[in-house]
Order: structure tokens, then sequence, then C-alpha cells
């Protein structure tokens, strides 16, 4: 960038960390089923060794409440677009409940990455055992918790690696093997059925205190004492014990981000598509289990239960064991897409604590060659491993644990949008349904019942599970109390009763490139393109009237920040994109989130910004530049200025439509730059 007698765009910054594309809603719950699809390969066998062959009956039964909670998660993300558990639990209740909140998610996360891994550890082992036994060749018998071990850290370091490298875990990537995973799953339905009707089937207990066979694992404190022989009580029980079965909710608040317009439509239908999928494969996996494995072997299998499934299916041996490696090769990929999902999820949660001035942002650094946050990658990967070691390849000592994670963060997340309800009425929103008026005030019936459902299931697993309440409140209270002391020591200083507003998003961290010839390609963009100008990040109204207007299938969107107080001479990223250009390219980060339209970020520097949006248009061939209304020039003056900066261009000069938007109503000033005559033309959009 040089300064002559008018600035010059020679050089360009782009943010190259940031890729704000959206993905439609059949991707998007695919990206949900790799984490929430994968507990079906585990969920079975832990639930039915801790309350008996009942198990499938609950399981079906939390999979059918999984869709309350999901619209308690939809509700969420309709107040904010990243509307996961740490940022709905801070605007309701405040920080301390907030990082409660994210501890216990946390370690959701640290837990749900080993389980997935040494998951598919088991199956693999479970493979090579049965097909030495097949074989008649005694170096293919492996001990199946060694080699889970072996396989998940080797499984989790690689994830580590991918995410710190910055290798996207593609849409299409999880669209492929949810894919793989629903011809599995038919093939697994149709060829049950089969067996049924060829040799007949094990009748599923009716879910009835009687039938209830609780292990003394599954009673924990109240092993010895009346309370299980009572039915909600053993209902509750029955019901913790099978909570796994709806892990990964999470990921649907985070994935809402990156859904594309209408926004909260599709995820609606992302929402519903889950809910069948997953109500499907988990439940039906459980209850053909039980009704095809005999009695007197299924308990070898809770390890690798749709493994035993498949072994006992009719037909010949040698295509019921290339079926069971169809089955461990699409374990493999479904629980490996979940060990990611952990990763990303927890760098996501506390990419935000660290925001939020709970953690030094030390460890929101980006690297400097990936630009990824690599430290909390680190760290998640550390917990990861440890974990793994810990549990030495049982997978009932991970799934207890598991539990506590899920059951806190889903219950606090629910409370925190009833507490919204009533602090926040206004706000819109999509809203759980069952909501009553009395004297004037709407009632939540039908979340405080979720709500209600899901603290007793949490107070539940604390008084039945040992090693889930004391591994995880040691690991919640110290993860609290390191949030807590960070927060002291590092935390911005607020003023009493000072907290950010619900519309406003996070600040981004953006790794930065210097790029010379701006050009449609050097952007990837289309000729005809829309440049928008912004220089105030709480003026980003002509940004937002000009996504909602338009297709992203036919034009693309280039939003262009020309920072005037930075030195025209300067090659320091830092000077050019600063802290307050920053929170300009975040605000319109949060904008194309909110509508789920893509934009592509430019920044420059230069004391004539009319001068240098002019000529990014015609560098990048735009058919329309946007601005918003100044506030210190009348909009006549401020077209003027515009008409002669193009009239500094060199020939032949563009012809260019410049539309001035005001922030009042929105009411938009058309100029065609390049016409003959050039005048502008007011035209009024809702």
């Amino acid at each position: 960038m040089e300064n002559s007698a008018h600035s010059t765009l020679n050089k360009f910054i782009v943010p190259v960390t940031i890729m704000l594309s959206f993905v439609s809603f059949w991707r998007a719950a695919a990206i949900v089923l790799s984490d929430l699809g994968s507990s079906a390969y585990y969920v079975g066998g832990i639930a039915e060794k801790a309350i008996g062959k009942a198990a499938p009956w609950f399981i079906l039964a939390i999979m059918l409440f999984s869709y309350a909670v999901r619209a308690v998660y939809i509700e969420s993300c309709s107040m904010f677009v990243r509307g996961g558990v740490y940022r709905v639990v801070r605007e309701a209740m405040g920080s301390v409940a907030a990082k409660f909140s994210v501890s216990a998610l946390t370690f959701d996360y640290v837990l749900t990455g080993p389980i997935s891994a040494v998951t598919a550890g088991l199956y693999l082992a479970g493979l090579i055992n049965e097909s030495g036994k097949y074989f008649s060749l005694s170096l293919l018998q492996v001990p199946a918790p060694l080699l889970a071990v072996g396989f998940a850290i080797l499984v989790t370091l690689y994830f580590w690696h991918s995410n710190r490298v910055g290798i996207p875990f593609s849409s299409t990537k999880a669209l492929r093997i949810m894919q793989i995973t629903t011809v599995m799953v038919l093939i697994l339905i149709v060829w049950c059925l089969i067996t049924i009707f060829m040799q007949g089937y094990q009748p599923v207990p009716a879910p009835t205190v009687a039938n209830l066979k609780f292990s003394d694992e599954a009673l924990g404190w109240l092993r010895g004492t009346a309370a299980p022989s009572i039915t909600i009580v053993a209902i509750l029980i029955g019901l913790g014990h099978s909570l796994l079965a709806m892990s990964g909710e999470e990921s649907l608040a985070q994935v809402y981000r990156e859904i594309e317009a209408p926004k909260h439509q599709k995820l609606i239908r992302a929402g519903f598509v889950i809910f069948i999928y997953s109500l499907v494969f988990t439940s039906v996996v459980s209850f053909f289990a039980v009704m095809i494995i005999p009695d007197a072997e299924r308990g070898k299998y809770y390890d690798n239960l749709i493994s035993g499934i498949s072994i006992f299916l009719a037909g010949p041996f040698p295509l019921k064991l290339a079926f069971h490696a169809f089955v461990v090769l699409v374990g493999t990929l479904i629980l490996s897409g979940a060990v990611n999902t952990a990763i990303i999820g927890s760098n996501g949660v506390l990419n935000r604590v660290a925001e939020d001035g709970v953690l030094p942002d030390w460890f929101r650094k980006p690297h400097e060659k990936y630009g990824t946050t690599y430290r909390i990658i680190n760290l998640i990967i550390v917990l990861q491993l440890s974990t793994i070691l810990i549990s030495r390849g049982d997978i009932y000592l991970l799934g207890e644990a598991y539990a506590f994670g899920v059951v806190w963060s889903f219950a606090m997340k629910a409370l925190a949008v009833v507490v919204l309800r009533f602090t926040e009425p206004d706000v819109k929103r999509w809203k759980v349904p069952l909501n009553f008026r009395i004297r004037g005030i709407e009632v939540p019936v039908g979340l405080i019942l979720i709500t209600a459902v899901l603290f007793s299931l949490a107070v539940i697993n604390v008084l039945t599970k040992k090693i889930a309440t004391i591994s995880g409140v040691t690991f919640t209270l110290v993860l609290f109390a390191a949030f807590t002391l960070s927060e002291k020591y590092h935390g911005p200083k607020k003023k009493a009763g000072e907290r950010r507003t619900m519309e406003e998003g996070e600040i981004e961290r953006f790794r930065l490139e210097v790029r010379e010839n701006l050009s449609p390609e050097s952007l990837q963009v289309r000729p005809g393109n829309i440049l928008i100008a912004v220089h105030d990040p709480y003026r980003l109204g002509h940004l937002e009237k000009m996504l909602e207007e338009i297709d992203p299938h036919d034009v693309g969107v280039v939003v262009l920040s020309v920072n005037v107080n930075a030195p025209v001479e300067s090659r320091e990223l830092e000077q050019v994109v600063d802290n307050y250009e920053t929170l300009v390219f975040s605000r319109v980060v949060h904008v194309a989130e909110k509508i789920g339209k893509p934009v592509t970020l430019v920044a420059v520097a230069g004391k004539e910004p009319c001068d240098l949006i002019l000529q990014a248009a015609q560098k990048l061939r735009s058919s329309r530049i946007v601005i918003h209304a100044a506030s210190t020039v009348s909009t006549s003056e401020q077209t003027q200025e515009i008409i002669q900066a193009w009239e500094h261009l060199p020939n032949p000069r563009p012809r260019v439509t410049l539309e001035i938007v005001r922030d009042d109503d929105q009411t938009s000033i058309q100029t065609d730059l390049g016409s003959p005559l050039s005048r502008p033309s007011e035209e009024t959009s809702n």
C-alpha cells in the first residue's frame, strides 16, 4: 500500500482461519450423528450390564426423551448463534453457574473421545479374535482391553495432529460416513428380521420393577436400601443407566453456526432427522441384541454388542464374519468421528471461556503456522490420553463416568433456558411447546417438565454411580477452581453489574495473511459480486440487509474494511488489523453466522477510504457497492464523494451500482456509477 495523491490498493489482508461456508441440514445432521450415533455401539451393553434384559425399553425411552432435550437446544439456538451450554448459562445465571456447567461439559468431552476410541478398539479386537477362531490361528488371539487402549491412543494422537494442523473434518466426510452407516443399519435390520422369522427370538422383558436386575455397581450408595424397590426410583435408575444413548446433543449447538439459511428452519429439520435416525439405530440395536444373542452368550459381547448380533444371525458363518468386518469398519469410522467431534467441541467451548476472560488469552494464541488454538487442543488431548490409560480398556468404567458430564450439562442448560424465559421474555425465539399464560406471565410448562426430569436423572446418577460421582465431581470442582482463580488474576476488570448484551458475539482470533493482486481469483469469488464496505462494528444494518436479500448461489459477498488509522506503508499485520478492526470483523462473522450466508473478509490500510473502495470494486469486478449512510454528511454529499472517487479510477472505469443504506429505516439510495446521468434514486426495502 502506497501513499500518493490517492491511496493505491497494492496489498490487502485476509483472515485465513475463518471459513464462512455453510452446510445443508442433511450435512449438519450427519455431523451431529457422527457423535450421537456412535453411542449405539456401546450403550446397549453398558445398560444391560447395569439393569438387566429390560434395558432396551429404557434406551427407547431415553431416545424418545432426547427429542424433548433437543427442543431445549433448538430454543437456545434461536436466541444465540452459538447456543452452547457456557454462553446460555452465563447469560441466564451468571459466571459462577456458567463455569460449573462448562466444567461438567468439559468432563463430558474429555470422556467422549476415550469411550468412542476404546469402543472402536474393542470391536476391532473382537473381529480379530473371531477370525482367529474361524481360521484356527492362535496368533490371531489378542487381549481385547490392551488392544483397545493401544488403538484408542493411536486414534486420539491422529486427531490431535489433524486438529493441530487444522485439517477440517468436512461435512462431506461426515455425510459419507453416515451413508455407509445407513447401509450397515439397513442390512442389520433386514437380516435380524429374517433371523427372527427363521429361528424365533427371546422376548424382551417388560420394564417393570420385577424385571429389573440391578448389578451391585448399578446401585451405588442405594445398595442395601429399599429405594430400588420403589417404582419411580427404579425407573429413574434404569433411565440414568441408559442416558448415554443421548450423548452428543451439545454438538447440535456447536454445528448451528454452520447451517445455511433459512437457518432456524433447517436446524429444526436437522433435529428431526437426527431424532429419527438415532431412535431407530440405537433402539433397534439394543432390542435385537436381547432377542437374538442367547442369554448365556450375550455377556461376552457387552463390549461389542453389534458384533455379537452379527455372529448369531442366520446364515453361513463366512458371510456373517464378512458382515462382522463391515460392522467393525463402520464402527471405526463413526466412533473415530466422535473422537474428532469431541476435540472440536471442547476446543470450541474452551475458546468461548478464554474469550470471556475466564482463561488467560495465552490459550487462544493461534499457532504461528497453522492458525489453530493448539494450546487448548494440547490440553484436551493430554486429558483424554490420561483417561484412556486410567480406564485400561474398561468400557463400563468409562460409560459410568461419562454419564456425569452428560446429565449435568443437559440439566444446567435446560435450567438456564427456563430462567431466560422469565428474565428475557421479549427476546425473539422459537419456544419449546406447552406454554400457558397465568396473570399475564407466560409459564413454560413443557420446558420446566424437561428440566425437572433432567435434574431427577442427575440426582439419581449421583446416588447410584459412585465412579461417575467421585470422578466427575472431582474433575468438575478442580476445573471450576482453576477457572475461578484464572478469571480472578487474568480476566478483564468489569464494573459491577456490567455484562454484554445477548446480541453480541465473541471476539474472534484471526490468523492474517498479506496478499497482492486483488482479483476475483485471489479471493475465490465470482465476478459480479457485491462489495460491502464496513467500518463501524455496531452499524452493520446494510450488511444484514444485503445478506437477507441475496442468494449466495447466485452472487458472492466481499466485506471490505479500510483502516484509516493504520500507517499506509505499514507491513505489520497488527497495525492494519488492530483491536478495533478485529472487533469489526468479529461482528461481521457474527452477522454472517446468524443469517447463515457466506462472506469473504478483506482489510486494507489507507487515508482515503472512498478511493480504496472503488479500486477494490474495479479489481474484483463487483456489480454493486453497498455502504451505510454517514452520520456526519448528507446522503447526497456522500454520493458525490463516491462519484469523485470513481472518476479517479483508471480507464476503463467499471459500471457499478452504488447503494447507500440508511440505518433508521433501512431504505437505500441507489446510483449507477458509469451511467450517462449517474443520478441517485431512492429504493425502499423492508
